[in-house]
């Protein structure tokens, strides 16, 4: 057996991180686990942005039993880019209710029980707690990810800060919202606070 990596042998990257799960998976009968999952991985596979980073080389896949991680190593806008094309597409799909986190951190490859190369990292943690902010229909980025893309105006039309809300163990996450321009006036009066099932602390809104 190989000697377990010492945590100085540990080599870290950048990961800009996509997590993605089905709100109410566990609730669903098993042929609908079945059915709502299948749709949803040719819905991500058929994206502009997984098929470009898989052909490159450069996109890490991390499933999870509703769910799942897309980790790119290409740019930080293509996790962003990749969530607005799934969620274009799940207009096609009601039955599917599905959340969305990003965040850009560090990640790492490492081999699981099968010794079958995985990944992990505060990149991936930080991106399903942003997601666990969130309800379906909801695409969130990591405070750090929506102060970088609010550089750029083609980004910053696009998004809402949301303020802080309260995850598990108490930890509490700063996050903005994003969503397609032509939809934005409805997705604000669409995430009023007190419908968050976590509890949120929205700051002032000053138009851009």
């Amino acid at each position: 057996m190989l000697a377990p990596e010492s945590a100085s042998d540990v080599k870290f990257e950048i990961g800009h991180v996509l997590f993605i799960d089905i709100v109410g998976y566990s609730k669903l009968l098993i042929h609908e686990q079945s059915e709502q999952m299948q749709t949803l991985r040719e819905i991500v596979r058929g994206t502009e942005q997984f098929r470009l980073a898989e052909a490159e080389g450069k996109l890490l896949r991390l499933p999870t039993g509703d769910g799942g991680a897309l980790v790119f190593r290409t740019s930080p806008e293509a996790p962003v880019r990749c969530a607005l094309e799934i969620s274009k597409e799940l207009k096609k799909h009601p039955e599917l209710r599905v959340r969305m986190g990003i965040h850009s951190g560090a990640v790492n490859e490492i081999s699981d029980l099968n010794e079958q190369a995985n990944i992990a990292g505060a990149g991936i943690n930080i991106a399903q707690r942003v997601m666990d902010c969130g309800d379906a229909g909801h695409i969130l980025l990591s405070r750090h990810v929506g102060e970088d893309l609010e550089q750029y105006p083609r980004w910053r039309s696009l998004l809402r800060d949301l303020g802080e809300c309260e995850v598990k163990h108490g930890v509490r996450i700063s996050s903005f919202n994003i969503s397609p321009s032509q939809q934005r006036g409805r997705a604000r009066r669409s995430l009023p606070c007190n419908n968050w099932k976590l509890g949120c602390v929205l700051p002032p809104h000053h138009g851009r």
